[in-house]
């Protein structure tokens, strides 16, 4: 039973092994689980913010890339 509890709170993520380690080690109670809570959507917010920010540097570098075609009429 023990080790399917165990299997159960496995994270692969360290920052994620490390949160759920001080979550464990506080208590859901705690201020301190209140802070660590707020820290983790802000770490997410962070991480969300460098994602958008390499699309919109990733898009408007294949805007740039691309070239407009002209007609020219050949007699």
């Amino acid at each position: 039973m023990a080790k399917e509890k165990k299997e159960k709170e496995m994270v692969l993520c360290p920052v994620g092994k490390f949160f759920l380690d001080l979550q464990n080690a506080s208590g859901k109670k705690s201020e301190f689980f209140d802070h660590l809570s707020r820290s983790r959507i802000e770490f997410l917010k962070a991480i969300r913010s460098l994602v958008d920010d390499k699309i919109e540097g990733l898009e408007k570098k294949s805007a740039k890339g691309k070239k407009k075609v002209t007609k020219i009429k050949v007699e």
